[in-house]
């Protein structure tokens, strides 16, 4: 799924990705790549997924085909929210909520519905902050200058004080976990 979520990130990006030094080398920036072509891998990324999603507890299928939404949502969130890190997290670490779900089954009654313990939930919590904290990171490194020229959000634009207390916060979290 990660696969897919990059795939969909450079048919959404492509004409931001040709202008910018970094990523204008991606094959659909660089018209390497059509469109079409891109459509049809992301087909064949998505099958395969959904394939593997088909091997595990029903309760995994549930979670797996939720997450897609997400996937889609990130490249969209970087237009509309100054937090896109978190839907970035949220996105990427679905998989751990997938693989305790198939490690432990997920049966509620007669409903195959994922049911999550306290130490799961505050391990995505904690994988989440981590994603904002690196992704944040790397978006002061390399982007701040980007998301101001080409008008997309990132929290590392929002606001410095409020960044730098969200940045201390998240470090902590993580180390409390």
């Amino acid at each position: 799924m990660r696969g897919a979520g990059c795939t969909i990130n450079d048919m959404w990006d492509r004409r931001i990705d040709a202008a910018v030094s970094r990523t204008k080398t991606r094959p659909l920036a660089a018209k390497e790549l059509r469109l079409r072509q891109a459509t049809a891998w992301l087909g064949l990324q998505l099958s395969l997924s959904f394939l593997i999603l088909l091997q595990l507890p029903a309760p995994c299928l549930f979670l797996g085909l939720t997450s897609l939404g997400l996937v889609v949502v990130y490249p969209l969130a970087k237009r509309v929210t100054n937090w896109p890190q978190a839907v970035l997290g949220l996105t990427f670490n679905t998989g751990i909520l997938i693989g305790y779900t198939a490690a432990v089954g997920g049966e509620l009654g007669y409903i195959a519905a994922p049911s999550f313990t306290p130490a799961i939930l505050t391990m995505y919590g904690g994988a989440i902050a981590w994603t904002l904290l690196y992704d944040t990171i790397y978006a002061h490194q390399v982007n701040k200058i980007i998301h101001y020229t080409i008008y997309t959000s990132s929290n590392c634009v929002f606001n410095g004080v409020v960044q730098r207390i969200t940045n201390i916060s998240l470090k902590l979290r993580i180390l409390e976990i």
